[in-house]
């Protein structure tokens, strides 16, 4: 028997398994339909993949650059065989995939509670661990090593442009003076550089809005989305429907820009372009992006930021 939204949440809570954001709204502007194919863009915990596949008998391919991700990946295999398939890749790389024509494609951005809840993944001041923040600890450079190589102009216009911190310079300033007596290695290390240098209260963390733009940058994940909205939309079937779920206003910006040119829209105040040289690809399924109910933030504070963007193909 078909489950609804709601029934695929408390199904997904009562056997202890990750639920994300928004996962009702999301299922519902997807639509899953019997023997179609979705794209599931960050796998993560496969909470989304899940009520997908429960939803109807459709079939997934999912991905994620995340090994973790990819050992959690087997169950589903095991369980949906025949309905799933997983790809450790970035999902700016879902082009070099075999497949298209996709009824629905999601992309859930961010970090991952997986990662978050994680000490060693070094994500998070909350919890004391070495500096990391990769996505694939197996790619790249750490947090590590970005924090104590970073010139203290590159530490400031980042923790500027990608936290909207305002006292970005004075934390860079504090973060090359502690890493010139010694390397900064650890999450709360680095936090008690940011909390040092800030000195007055908050309502949030000092170190929120560092650890973020730091994330950022270490993964690249502003040109992940740009580079991978595109190809996404591209691979996306006539009818079928790209949503995307973001955490904070620079990957929102993205979103709602690219949706707008796809549904033929201005893309911000400032474009003037004319209405003759704009192509209606899409249709937008939310004017204005959803938003978590009190209930879920109540239950899952980490939702709170969360904005869900849909849109149709033409």
């Amino acid at each position: 028997m078909r489950q609804s939204e709601d029934d695929i949440t408390k199904t997904i809570l009562e056997r202890g398994a990750h639920c994300p954001v928004m996962l009702g709204e999301t299922v519902s502007l997807l639509n899953p339909q019997d023997s179609l194919t979705y794209l599931d863009c960050t796998f993560g915990g496969g909470g989304h993949t899940r009520a997908i596949l429960e939803k109807s008998a459709c079939k997934v391919v999912a991905l994620d650059r995340d090994p973790q991700a990819a050992m959690r990946a087997r169950e589903f295999e095991k369980k949906y065989r025949g309905r799933f398939e997983f790809h450790q890749i970035k999902f700016s790389d879902l082009d070099k995939l075999q497949t298209g024509g996709y009824a629905g494609i999601l992309f859930d951005f961010g970090v991952s509670s997986f990662q978050l809840d994680d000490p060693a993944r070094g994500f998070s001041f909350m919890r004391d661990g070495k500096l990391d923040m990769r996505m694939n600890p197996e790619e790249g450079i750490s947090a590590l090593e970005y924090v104590n190589s970073a010139t203290e102009k590159e530490l400031a216009d980042d923790i500027y442009k990608l936290g909207g911190e305002a006292r970005s310079r004075g934390i860079a300033r504090a973060i090359v003076e502690a890493r010139s007596r010694s390397r900064i290695e650890r999450t709360s290390d680095l936090a008690a550089v940011i909390s040092g240098s800030v000195g007055v209260r908050t309502r949030i963390h000092p170190a929120t809005k560092t650890f973020q733009a730091i994330r950022i940058r270490v993964n690249g994940e502003l040109d992940e989305i740009s580079s991978a909205l595109p190809k996404a939309f591209s691979v996306l079937a006539k009818g079928g429907t790209l949503a995307a779920i973001t955490f904070h206003s620079l990957e929102d910006r993205i979103v709602k820009r690219f949706f707008k040119k796809c549904a033929g829209l201005p893309e911000g105040r400032f474009d003037h372009g004319s209405v003759q040289d704009r192509i209606k690809l899409g249709t937008l399924l939310t004017r204005s992006p959803l938003t978590p109910s009190d209930r879920e933030i109540a239950e899952n504070p980490r939702s709170r930021s969360a904005k869900l963007r849909a849109i149709r193909k033409d």
